[in-house]
């Protein structure tokens, strides 16, 4: 499939950046993000819920925009992870899956469904890959 770049006019392939203009803005721009349903970010998203089945957790999370998650992954779609420290298993939604997929460094924390709090990824991180002794967030 072939787009008119809207910044630059150049022809390229969805998903590359053959085509552009060297000068053209959009090959500068940092990933879109939206919400993981797709609305726009808005400044109360990470406010955590205090009551109910959610607990803990954020009322709202960032993710890569369908459009770049589309661009492909650099790693598996993996949905579940295992917490070191309590060894309770977390399953998350298909596009916080895909954003970890896309970028794997792409968030700096991820929640734990046992704990109910936030704790660190990355290669100093408290979450592996379930079935795997991959960190997540590398």
């Amino acid at each position: 499939m072939s787009i008119h770049c809207p910044d630059c006019g150049a022809v390229a392939s969805y998903g590359h950046e053959i085509g552009h203009k060297r000068d053209c803005p959009s090959l500068s721009r940092e990933p879109r993000r939206t919400l993981t349903d797709g609305r726009q970010i808005y400044p109360g998203h990470r406010e955590i819920i205090e009551e109910g089945e959610r607990k803990g957790q954020q009322r709202d999370y960032v993710v890569l925009a369908e459009e770049e998650r589309a661009k492909g992954f650099v790693r598996p779609v993996r949905r579940s992870y295992t917490h070191l420290k309590c060894g309770g298993i977390t399953t998350m939604g298909q596009t916080l899956a895909e954003t970890y997929a896309r970028d794997p460094e792409f968030y700096s924390g991820t929640f734990c469904c046992h704990c109910a709090a936030h704790f660190p990824v990355g290669k100093n991180g408290e979450f592996v890959w379930t079935g795997t002794d991959e960190k997540v967030g590398t």
